[in-house]
């Protein structure tokens, strides 16, 4: 902290090398105090020399102009604070920038530490997310058409006479993942932060589950915990007893985590809330109301995470007033049926757009919608012919 003496050296660079993500950041006073905090001047450096892809220590030697020697030490500084991300194949160790928007933003709060002025980071992320009167973040993350994350349906309310795709199915995720975590959730420990708690008393830690090679990272890192299929699939059922929505990676091939999501705390749902509808791609399922056993007691308004229901007067009838869903807002998630206690709730197949096979697939289509899609593809072959060159 404070190590930037000319923070446009070396923090412009490094904005410019994040926003060549599918979801950038937009530069302001803010986004660089948080750079300044979470980056040392080298750190910084090194970030903005980074490929797009993956790379070893001797090519980041390369784009740096650095001995390994003096890079080795600053990339395990990154790694530990969740900056990149390290990966092990054979003997090779392969290095990832993290996007700030799903990465190091959320990282630094998903463990509890002593190193970083976390109170600050904590009201001045809030702050650049949510009161920024541009919305230009609100805007750079929420106005793709396809959108970075979708949520899961509750599979114990959808009708038996339709079958849950094996990408949709929360549990079948994770039985397929190979390996699995569980951590604590960013928004309700950052919420911790401003002396907020959680509306629906969902906790902040051991929540939110990380999966695949992302999850061997976080163990090994120090910010999650690793755990049984048996025991993740528990953590479902918590997230389910408290009403909570799934919220996973907008893909259909190993998404990478299942975060479990409250309408006072998780930012993706605050973008929704506020109006950005279409901002987390919903589910294959909508909410259906059995006119005739809704009472309008307004306990599905309550449990639901987006405000897509409403109470509205009958034209006749008794009693008088009913719920209603809004279909455009509405995820599809289940997560309000169980709150009826008069089985006036079920969830409804609609068709939605196909998610992208991987997550390379919707990098690039985010990237092609936003027209920043060229030097990603470039770089992209470049990377594979390399790759495939140099372990043929």
């Amino acid at each position: 902290m404070g190590h930037h003496i000319n923070g446009k050296s070396s923090i412009v660079p490094l904005i410019d090398r994040l926003n060549r993500y599918p979801i950038g950041l937009p530069d302001n006073d803010k986004l660089r105090r948080i750079l300044e905090i979470l980056f040392s001047a080298d750190e910084a450096y090194v970030a903005s020399r980074f490929p797009l892809q993956e790379a070893t220590i001797k090519e980041l030697g390369r784009a740096t102009g650095w001995q390994e020697i003096r890079l080795s030490p600053v990339l395990e500084s990154m790694a530990e604070k969740g900056l990149v991300m390290d990966m092990v194949y054979g003997d090779k160790t392969y290095y990832l920038l993290m996007p700030g928007l799903i990465g190091f933003f959320e990282l630094t709060f998903m463990k509890r530490r002593q190193d970083l002025p976390v109170k600050e980071l904590a009201q001045l992320m809030h702050e650049y997310l949510f009161e920024d009167p541009d919305e230009s973040m609100a805007r750079e993350f929420f106005d793709s058409p396809t959108p970075l994350t979708r949520s899961l349906p509750y599979e114990e309310h959808i009708p038996v006479e339709s079958q849950v795709t094996t990408y949709e199915s929360a549990r079948e995720i994770i039985k397929k993942a190979g390996y699995g975590a569980v951590g604590m959730c960013y928004c309700r420990h950052k919420k911790e932060h401003q002396n907020k708690e959680c509306d629906k008393g969902a906790p902040s830690e051991n929540i939110c589950i990380s999966l695949g090679s992302a999850a061997r990272f976080m163990v090994r890192r120090g910010f999650a915990e690793e755990r049984s299929v048996e025991k993740l699939l528990q953590v479902i059922d918590t997230a389910r007893d408290l009403n909570l929505t799934h919220i996973t990676d907008n893909i259909r091939h190993k998404p990478s985590f299942i975060c479990n999501c409250c309408s006072c705390c998780c930012e993706l749902l605050g973008g929704v809330l506020r109006g950005y509808h279409q901002g987390v791609a919903k589910a294959g399922y909508t909410l259906e109301i059995d006119g005739d056993n809704c009472k309008g007691c307004g306990l599905c308004k309550k449990a639901c995470n987006v405000e897509a229901l409403e109470r509205i007067e009958r034209a006749s009838g008794k009693p008088k007033f009913m719920m209603q869903v809004k279909e455009d807002v509405c995820l599809g998630c289940g997560a309000c049926v169980s709150a009826c206690q008069n089985d006036a709730l079920t969830l409804r197949p609609v068709d939605r757009p196909l998610p992208p096979e991987k997550k390379r697939d919707l990098f690039k289509q985010i990237l092609k919608e936003k027209k920043r899609l060229s030097p990603y593809v470039l770089e992209s072959v470049k990377t594979t012919i390399m790759r495939k060159i140099g372990m043929s």
